[in-house]
């Protein structure tokens, strides 16, 4: 939260945008290369990783299409534009201060119980969940910042109320922590979930927002970022691993 007030408070467009390309290589960068190995690894059938990660990318499609279908109010809300063009003069379109500080705090408690589940698999891979899940919550609670702002708070109750929600992510961790221990048997499937969720983030939120710039040399840098986000992630598994 820190790092996204800085950015907030300093906020340059191209460092948003560069910080969406590199959040989606580690996202998908942790999903393929630590999650979804350790999931088939854990789980006796192969089969039902991969069949839960499919429910639960049509789980949180259906979960943003209804916050999207309750908040909106004509045939053509744009409702996550902000998120995806990280354009700071963008306007709400019908999303409400409210309802960015609740949908983020249910992301938020979600993120807590993923990274327990991760710790309690092996500590590398925490620490590797940990770091995707950090690398795109900071371009997308900037964007969060940016509503706020937007909808008629001050930049300071704005950070507050970022802050606040983002305490929802050690509400779930520490009950992720308590409760799965004696729940090991649901370890494989929160994993599922949690690959599920980043691909999400990464396929449905953050790529559409890269398409709307066209240049090569935009294309180019984009690539080069989502490529260093995922040598990232592999430069960590291979040092954690020596």
């Amino acid at each position: 939260m820190l790092c996204v007030g800085l950015f907030a408070l300093n906020i340059r467009a191209h460092w948003v945008g560069a910080l969406v390309s590199y959040a989606i290589g580690a996202l998908l960068g942790a999903v393929f290369l630590d999650i979804l190995p350790e999931a088939i690894k854990l789980s006796p059938n192969s089969t039902t990783v991969s069949g839960t990660v499919l429910l639960g990318i049509l789980i949180f499609f259906t979960l943003e299409k209804v916050l999207i279908w309750r908040h909106c109010h004509h045939d053509h809300c744009e409702a996550h534009e902000p998120h995806q063009t990280q354009d700071l003069a963008a306007h709400d379109h019908g999303r409400s201060g409210t309802m960015v500080i609740v949908g983020d705090t249910f992301h938020n408690f979600i993120d807590g119980i993923i990274i327990a589940a991760a710790f309690l698999t092996d500590i590398h891979l925490g620490v590797v969940t940990s770091l995707a899940i950090i690398a795109h919550e900071i371009p997308q609670e900037v964007g969060d910042f940016a509503i706020l702002i937007h909808s008629g708070y001050t930049r300071l109750r704005a950070f507050q109320m970022n802050l606040i929600s983002s305490f929802a992510t050690v509400v779930g961790g520490l009950l992720g922590y308590l409760s799965l221990q004696s729940m090991q048997s649901w370890t494989p499937s929160l994993l599922a979930l949690a690959a599920a969720s980043l691909i999400y983030v990464a396929v449905a939120d953050l790529i559409p927002g890269l398409h709307k710039r066209t240049q090569l040399r935009d294309t180019i840098q984009q690539v080069m970022l989502i490529v260093l986000g995922v040598a990232t992630v592999a430069l960590m598994n291979s040092l954690i691993t020596e």
